[in-house]
C-alpha cells in the first residue's frame, strides 16, 4: 500500500499542472468580452488586416456605436455591416454594439460624448459636424452637387479623405460616408412654389450656413434636435422642416406635414467616426481593420439607402402626401447665390475639389 501512494500523488500533481496550464492558455485580452450586434456571414474581407493568428492577438474590446435613426434604417443597417466586418476580421476579438434610435442621445449629444470619449463611435449627418469642424459646413451650403454620383465621386477622392482626416483637430477620426440623398422641403401647409417658403419657421440642423440659407430664402430658421420635429410640427411650433424621403417616412413627419416640394438643395452626406481619444490606443493593425472595414461598408449602405428610398417614396405618396416636384431649379438656386457668395472664400479650395469631381 505505501508504495503506490508516490506514483498516485505524482499523477494528481501532474493532472492538476496541465489543468491550470490549459485554463490559463484560454485567455484572451484585457478588456471586455465579444458578442453584442455583429454576426458572422462568411469571408469579407479585403484590404491589408493581416492573417488570422495576428487579428486574434491583442487585447478585447466592447465598444458602443450610437445611432440616431430607427433599426431597419439604411444607415443603421450601414452601421451594423461595418460592426459585422470588423468583428469577423479580429475573430471576435473587437465588437461594436449599435445603439439605434438615439439610445445613447440625439445627434449632438452623442457627437459630444465621442469627442470626450465617453462612447466609442457614432453614425452622424455632417450637418452638425459643421459646429465642431468648419469644414463640414460646405454641405450644407445649397446646390453645390450635380447629383448623387456627383458626391460620390468627391467623397471617395482624395479630398474626401483629407476631410475626413481632418476631424483629428476636432477629437475625432473620419472613417467612412454613408448616403443620405438629398433633402427637400416639408410643411404642415401646402408647398408648390419658392414663394410658399416665406416666413415659415422651418426647422433646420445645427449650423450657421443653415440658417443663412433659410433668410436667404425669406424663412425663420428654428434649429433643434431630429427627435423632437415631429411634436413640433404637430403642435405648430414650426410650420415646416426639411430632410430626405426615408427620413420623411420613417420618422412618420409624413404625418403631420404631409405637403412637400422636392427642391434637393442640399446633399449632406453621412459620416462614420471614432473618439481620437479611443483611436489613439489602439494597435496600427487595428487601426487599419477598423478603417477597412468602415469603408468596405460603404457599399452595402448605399445600395439599403437606394432600396429604402424608393420604399419610402412609394410609402409617402400612397398615405396621401402631396408631392411637388420642382421643374425649373433656377429662381431656388438665384435665390440662395447671396449663401455660396458669402461662404465661398471659406470653403474655396473644398469647392473647388466638389468642382473638379463633375
Amino acid at each position: 500500500m505505501t508504495k503506490k501512494h508516490p506514483r498516485i500523488w505524482t499523477w494528481f500533481i501532474v493532472s492538476l499542472i496541465l489543468v491550470v496550464l490549459a485554463a490559463c492558455s484560454s485567455g484572451g485580452g484585457n478588456t471586455s468580452s465579444s458578442g453584442g450586434n455583429t454576426s458572422g456571414s462568411g469571408n469579407t474581407s479585403s484590404g491589408n488586416t493581416g492573417d488570422n493568428n495576428s487579428a486574434s492577438d491583442g487585447p478585447r474590446y466592447t465598444f458602443r456605436l450610437a445611432e440616431t435613426h430607427p433599426a431597419e434604417y439604411p444607415t443603421t443597417l450601414g452601421d451594423r455591416k461595418f460592426a459585422e466586418l470588423v468583428n469577423e476580421r479580429t475573430n471576435g476579438r473587437i465588437t461594436i454594439d449599435v445603439f439605434p434610435s438615439a439610445q445613447l442621445g440625439e445627434e449632438r449629444a452623442a457627437i459630444e460624448q465621442v469627442q470626450l470619449g465617453a462612447i466609442e463611435f457614432t453614425r452622424v449627418s455632417t450637418g452638425p459636424m459643421a459646429e465642431f469642424n468648419q469644414d463640414f459646413g460646405v454641405f450644407s451650403l445649397p446646390y453645390i452637387f450635380d447629383d448623387d454620383d456627383h458626391v460620390w465621386r468627391f467623397l471617395l477622392s482624395d479630398a474626401g479623405d483629407a476631410l475626413l482626416d481632418s476631424l483629428q483637430g476636432s477629437g475625432f477620426q473620419g472613417l467612412a460616408w454613408y448616403s443620405s440623398g438629398s433633402r427637400s422641403f416639408y410643411s404642415s401647409k401646402p408647398l408648390n412654389s419658392i414663394e410658399d417658403l416665406k416666413g415659415m419657421k422651418i426647422r433646420v440642423q445645427e449650423n450657421q450656413v443653415n440658417i443663412a440659407l433659410m433668410d436667404a430664402l425669406g424663412a425663420s430658421a428654428t434649429p433643434m434636435p431630429y427627435g423632437e420635429v415631429y411634436s413640433s410640427l404637430q403642435t405648430g411650433v414650426i410650420d415646416a422642416a426639411e430632410n430626405n424621403y426615408p427620413s420623411y417616412y420613417s420618422s412618420g413627419h409624413y404625418e403631420v406635414a404631409p405637403y412637400m416640394i422636392l427642391d434637393g438643395h442640399q446633399r449632406v452626406p453621412e459620416v462614420l467616426i471614432v473618439s481620437k481619444t479611443v483611436w489613439d490606443k489602439l494597435s496600427k493593425e487595428d487601426q487599419e481593420i477598423i478603417r477597412q472595414s468602415a469603408i468596405d461598408s460603404i457599399a452595402y449602405q448605399r445600395e439599403k439607402w437606394a432600396e429604402y428610398e424608393k420604399e419610402s417614396e412609394t410609402m409617402v405618396r400612397a398615405a396621401g402626401s402631396v408631392i411637388t416636384e420642382v421643374t425649373d431649379i433656377k429662381p431656388w438656386q438665384e435665390a440662395v447665390k447671396p449663401v455660396i457668395d458669402q461662404y465661398r472664400d471659406k470653403y474655396a479650395d473644398i469647392l473647388a475639389a466638389i468642382d473638379a469631381a463633375r
